[in-house]
């Protein structure tokens, strides 16, 4: 059964749709008359019809329900109603004979907006459906007004990571433009960092820091593990020879000037910011080594910031295989081989037996990001 059909007010907006449920015919047809004039107006003779209807392509804005009916009682229907995601937000107002104050309570405790007792007053009726129909547009404009800010916030924080994302980039690239010799060698080393990290996340030293969001940071950081080599002078940074021992020393100041240069980045925004402080840390400690023979500090074992210690790893695997004008690349098993011998020496034990099980990827990696030098 339905009264009326849809059509536009005189403003022009859509007419609000009710839906009366009630299983006496004389009660919906009152209800009907009352209300066909002002709203597009559904009927139901059961609380299984008007569960259907709720749940349809167009659902009501209000639902008027009759508490005593057979089968399914009203407190039953919008128990249904409230269970439902889809219908859960749908005001619904009950229409009883009931007028004991308990069944009032009862009725508003599961989430009725309102209550309204026969016999009707029509007056009393209209005013009541215009009050929660007023404040159901106030709540769907707050909830569009809601979406709008959500989704305006997600689209600058894309922009915010767009930028972040690109200035890491360019802040790598000019490093390695110092060096020309190291082609790929920031892609192949944020990929062998990233595979490291995922292997290690469920160990038992490792599990508590390698979760998602912080492979996601280390991977983001790691481009900037050489961006001190700004800093080192040209005669020594692209000497196509052997280094003498003060020009190594110089060389080896990279790692101090990029940590500097991070951090005087983060004191200017006077905020933590996670990727900087990791690449802050994987770019003054990635020369460090397991025994505390590494520079610039000297530092061992758990000391290392974990960063830093799987930059270590993939920083050396990468320079094993990759041609150098004072090497030739080495093939990757010898490299293996060389990493295994260093294993509590150099590299941390247990980041060097994933090293091991995840060689394969390693290779992989090197592969797809390949220098025209490399074998």
């Amino acid at each position: 059964m339905k009264y009326g059909a849809s059509s536009l007010a005189k403003n022009n907006s859509i007419r609000n749709r009710l839906l009366l449920v009630d299983d006496d015919p004389g009660n919906l047809t009152v209800l009907g008359n009352l209300l066909q004039p002002q709203y597009d107006v559904l009927a139901a003779p059961t609380g299984e019809r008007a569960l259907q209807i709720a749940a349809g392509a167009r659902k009501p804005d209000l639902i008027l329900l009759d508490v005593m009916m057979p089968d399914l009682d009203g407190y039953a229907v919008l128990a249904r109603l409230r269970a439902d995601p889809a219908t859960r937000d749908i005001p619904v107002i009950f229409v009883t004979g009931l007028n004991a104050i308990e069944d009032e309570e009862k009725g508003l405790e599961l989430g009725a907006v309102d209550y309204i007792t026969k016999p009707f007053r029509p007056s009393i009726v209209l005013a009541r459906l215009h009050t929660q129909l007023e404040l159901k547009r106030a709540r769907d404009w707050l909830s569009d007004q809601n979406a709008f800010l959500e989704a305006e916030v997600e689209r600058r924080m894309h922009d915010i990571l767009v930028t972040q994302d690109v200035t890491i980039s360019a802040l790598a690239e000019l490093a390695e433009t110092r060096d020309k010799e190291t082609g790929n060698h920031i892609r192949r080393t944020q990929e062998y960092v990233r595979i490291l990290a995922e292997r290690l996340r469920t160990h038992p030293r490792f599990s508590g820091f390698l979760t998602d969001k912080t492979i996601t940071l280390l991977y983001k950081s790691a481009p900037l593990h050489d961006i001190g080599k700004v800093g080192i002078p040209d005669h020594i940074l692209l000497k196509p020879g052997k280094l003498t021992e003060a020009e190594r020393a110089v060389i080896q100041t990279h790692a101090q000037l990029g940590a500097e240069a991070i951090e005087r980045a983060l004191r200017r925004v006077d905020h933590h910011i996670d990727f900087l402080d990791f690449a802050r840390q994987i770019a003054h400690w990635h020369h460090e080594k397991w025994d505390g023979s590494g520079y610039p500090d000297r530092l061992a074992g758990d000391a290392i910031p974990v960063p830093a210690r799987l930059m270590a790893l993939a920083d050396v695997f990468d320079a094993l295989i990759s041609c150098r004008v004072y090497k030739a690349a080495l093939p990757a098993e010898q490299v293996r081989d060389i990493i295994v011998g260093e294993r509590g020496k150099h590299f941390d034990p247990d980041i060097t037996d994933a090293f091991l099980d995840c060689f394969d990827a390693f290779v992989a990696a090197a592969a797809r990001f390949r220098d025209k030098a490399m074998p």
